[in-house]
């Protein structure tokens, strides 16, 4: 009969707008008891592309882009991102505003200059420009050796040699007590990390673009007889006979510091405590007459 199909037309409408939910009822039911309802995965979302040139942290809204930097751009409220390099004129293309001059400028100026364009181009009314700097190649320092996290640090601003050495983790316990700068307007200088702190700007100078910071594996000195602690130390800066049988643990009951012994080279000589311990000097401290 026709009304029996009809019935059924409209029985199988149902079932169809209902099964969702009684299938989403079923699940919840089957869930143990006092559980949290189960959630639908989140699809995973692309990894983010990793900035290219240095990756050290820097304050790079203050930076002055130079050539060869890489910065990317977009419009506030838009998805569309730009990457340009800063060419040896300093200048960047953009994919609407020409040709616009970066160099000198900080990422903050030259989304202004960006934007100028754009409103002048007729592309937008108002548009706020977004500028971060995504490859550091212009203003750089080089910080290689024994430090925690050497590589490249971009300076964004005048720093310190203390910023950086905070900057990189500090030197590693192999390390030299002292740092070299080398730098392209200047003779090679060697720092005290002891000293970096006092406030002395001859003492913790300005880092410079290009200049090239290194941390040498510290040299070493042997010290062996009447000590309590005898073996292999680091030498540190004008370190005296004296200190260094502290660093190896101080004079045992018989021993005398008065009779130490040191070969350096090929040659044997006789110390006092005041005397400055040399690289690869090897102390060997005697016993006391009574």
């Amino acid at each position: 009969m026709k009304v029996s199909s009809d019935i059924w037309r409209v029985a199988a409408v149902c079932l169809a707008i209902l099964a969702p939910s009684f299938a989403a009822a079923q699940t919840q039911q089957a869930a143990p008891p006092g559980s949290a309802p189960v959630e639908a995965p989140t699809p995973p979302t692309a990894a983010a592309v990793p900035p290219e040139g240095p990756t050290a942290v820097a304050e790079s809204s203050q930076y002055p882009l130079g050539p060869q930097d890489v910065i990317e751009y977009n419009v506030l409220g838009t998805n569309d991102k730009v990457r340009a390099r800063i060419d040896a004129d300093g200048t960047i293309q953009t994919n609407l505003g020409g040709r616009i001059t970066a160099t000198g400028k900080t990422p903050r100026e030259l989304g202004t200059e960006i934007a100028k364009t754009l409103k002048a181009g007729g592309f937008y009314a108002d548009p706020v420009v977004n500028v971060d700097v995504v490859g550091y190649a212009s203003r750089y320092a080089t910080v290689l050796g024994s430090f925690s996290q050497p590589g490249l640090i971009p300076l964004s601003r005048d720093f310190h040699l203390s910023e950086i050495l905070a900057r990189v983790g500090g030197v590693r316990p192999d390390a030299a007590d002292y740092i070299v700068v080398r730098s392209d307007t200047g003779p090679e200088k060697r720092y005290l990390i002891s000293k970096l702190s006092s406030g002395d700007p001859a003492s913790d100078p300005l880092v410079r673009p290009g200049d090239k910071i290194f941390s040498p594996q510290a040299e070493i000195f042997y010290i062996s007889g009447e000590v309590k602690a005898p073996g292999t130390y680091p030498l540190r800066s004008d370190m005296t006979i004296a200190q260094a049988i502290a660093r190896g643990g101080g004079l045992t009951d018989s021993g005398s510091e008065n009779k130490v012994k040191v070969r350096r080279g090929d040659k044997v000589i006789k110390l006092n405590g005041d005397a400055k311990v040399e690289p690869g000097d090897v102390l060997t401290i005697g016993e006391r007459l009574f």
